[in-house]
């Protein structure tokens, strides 16, 4: 067992430092997490469709949300567990989100990175992983499977 635990922590040291050179090969560090945190939920806050949402759901606790943002992306980034929530639970039952206001986060996401410098290998990387994170929402948030049963289409 106890073998087990030190080639399990080995593995996950591994995969750390892999994930920690990956982004620094990308130009990303913490800091630059944390400037995108800061600029994009800024933007978020003052965009005219979006802003309403979020801030109807974090009134008062926007402090908490960037802080939660920064240790989600750096998690991601350099997958070394700093987040450990729930990201679809946290989105559900969010009074005024739509699927549709996932485009306008996305392409708000793209521009805050080209507009921070990011180079074309970091904006690559964290606009696919933005997508599949969208995605990953958009499908838990609003896909009905019952709507794709052959025996309900009409043709």
């Amino acid at each position: 067992m106890q073998d087990d635990l030190v080639a399990r922590a080995a593995h996950r040291a591994d995969i750390t430092a892999r994930a920690e050179a990956q982004m620094a090969a990308l130009g990303v560090d913490q800091a630059f997490i944390d400037r995108l945190v800061e600029t994009f939920y800024g933007r978020i806050h003052s965009h005219e469709r979006l802003g309403p949402v979020f801030e109807a759901r974090l009134s008062g606790r926007w402090p908490e949300h960037l802080a939660k943002m920064k240790a989600f992306w750096g998690s991601v980034a350099f997958k070394n567990g700093a987040y450990g929530g729930k990201p679809v639970q946290a989105h559900q039952g969010v009074e005024g989100m739509q699927e549709r206001l996932f485009i306008e986060w996305l392409a708000l996401f793209r521009q805050t990175l080209s507009d921070l410098g990011a180079n074309a290998e970091a904006e690559a990387w964290f606009m696919a992983t933005a997508e599949r994170i969208a995605r990953s929402l958009v499908l838990a948030l609003f896909y009905n499977p019952a709507l794709d049963d052959p025996a309900r289409r009409t043709s």
